[in-house]
């Protein structure tokens, strides 16, 4: 039986959880109804030493310092968006999370759960994923992970990660397949409506730039863009006033937002054609140059590269008709 640990940690996501217990009980049932042995033991890890509980969502607690060894830890999402904090809270955790992987152990993440997991340091130098919308939060906090933030899933080693929300499926799908077969996982695929192809959450983004700073250069630079983006040719000619050598903007404007000016005036472009594309009838060269391109071939080029999918198949999806 592989005993699979869940740890509890402060401001998980009960969705997170929910979605774990679902799937591996199911998987349970499926064996059970064929006669056979449960595969899985699932464990509820109380990662908040300063609890006196004993048991949550119908489970028994087991004080995460105190587990035997697992053959899997998942670290769920966390519902706080504030990741600093959140680390600082889950610190005391961190130690244990190292000594079950050094222990043989493998470790999973979902969401913004790898967080946590990249805090260990196990993840230097290693694929993973996170939430979209939180990837530049992930990668300026943990630049030594070779961050996939078009991934779904990711595996290195012993070490797995998923995106965001509904990612967390296509994760325990990978982790079904991989302990009980093909077949099993496409059972539990068609009982909670997998898509099993699915590996790129890329056009389920939204660039959301940090603007919570003191950097009054950045923050001007931020705005020329945003309000300019649709006439400029190049980056220079929207930051020629602002009074500092291009060199300091670059490097400061990177530091505070994770993405150089020019990056920042792309996915400022590709937002705002992904909104008129949601919303609008209008014609694709009309978008192309309401979004601030000139050559429809290399907006297409570069629409596909950051939201996964072609304008086209973009509209398709997403418009609100």
């Amino acid at each position: 039986m592989k005993k699979i640990g869940l740890l509890l940690s402060k401001d998980y996501k009960l969705l997170s959880v929910a979605a774990i217990l679902e799937v591996f009980e199911t998987v349970n049932k499926f064996y059970i109804a064929a006669q056979k042995s449960p595969l899985f033991e699932l464990i509820l890890l109380d990662g908040d030493t300063n609890t006196s509980n004993h048991q949550a969502l119908g489970y028994p607690l087991t004080k995460f310092k105190d587990a035997p060894l697992m053959d899997m830890v998942f670290i769920p999402a966390f519902t706080s968006d504030d990741m600093r904090a959140t680390l600082i809270a889950n610190y005391e955790n961190i130690p244990h999370l190292v000594k079950q992987y050094q222990n043989g152990a493998c470790l999973g993440s979902f969401c913004t759960g790898a967080f946590l997991l990249g805090a260990t340091g196990l993840l230097n130098g290693k694929i993973a994923t996170t939430h979209v919308d939180a990837s530049n939060g992930f990668a300026n906090a943990f630049p030594l992970v070779k961050l996939r933030s078009d991934k779904t899933v990711t595996q290195d080693d012993r070490l797995y990660t998923s995106g965001g929300a509904t990612s967390s499926f296509h994760l325990l799908l990978h982790l079904v397949h991989e302990y009980c077969g093909k077949e099993m996982a496409i059972r539990i695929a068609k009982v909670f409506a997998i898509d099993m192809d699915r590996d790129n959450q890329s056009y389920f983004s939204t660039f959301q730039p940090s603007k919570d700073h003191a950097d009054e250069l950045v923050a001007i630079a931020q705005q020329k863009i945003e309000q300019n983006y649709q006439d400029a040719a190049t980056i220079e000619e929207l930051i020629k006033d602002i009074p500092s050598s291009r060199r300091n903007i670059v490097r400061r404007f990177k530091q505070i937002t994770g993405i150089t000016p020019i990056e920042y005036l792309q996915q400022t472009r590709i937002e705002a054609a992904k909104k008129l594309l949601e919303k609008t009838n209008q014609q694709m060269n009309e978008i192309i140059y309401s979004s601030g391109y000139n050559d429809p071939k290399a907006f297409r080029k570069l629409f596909k590269k950051s939201v996964g999918m072609t304008p086209t198949q973009y509209r398709e999806k997403f418009q609100v008709r």
